[in-house]
């Protein structure tokens, strides 16, 4: 099975969150913030929502950072996926 979004969709799957600290303290699992950074999994084809033109700006294999609340986490099989808006993506994290 794989996920394939509509629309101004896109799943992403998120990067490991850190363990530890910049001065090497070890973080308990939940005193670990939740990573906001993620790699793109699959873009939805853009079109018109809600009257305007969407245009996909990102594409499978970047790395992104998305809005802390935003998108739906879904379950498929034993990996999690986030389900956003392309909106709710704020940068693309390029090396």
């Amino acid at each position: 099975m794989k996920l394939v979004p509509l629309s101004d969709r896109v799943v992403l799957k998120e990067l490991a969150a850190e363990e530890t600290t910049a001065s090497g303290i070890v973080l308990p699992g939940q005193a670990q913030e939740k990573p906001q950074q993620a790699e793109v999994v699959a873009v939805g084809p853009g079109g018109v929502v809600d009257g305007k033109e969407i245009v996909m700006n990102v594409k499978p294999g970047q790395k992104v950072i998305y809005s802390k609340y935003a998108g739906t986490e879904v379950k498929l099989g034993s990996d999690e996926y986030i389900i956003v808006k392309q909106n709710d993506i704020l940068a693309v994290v390029e090396e």
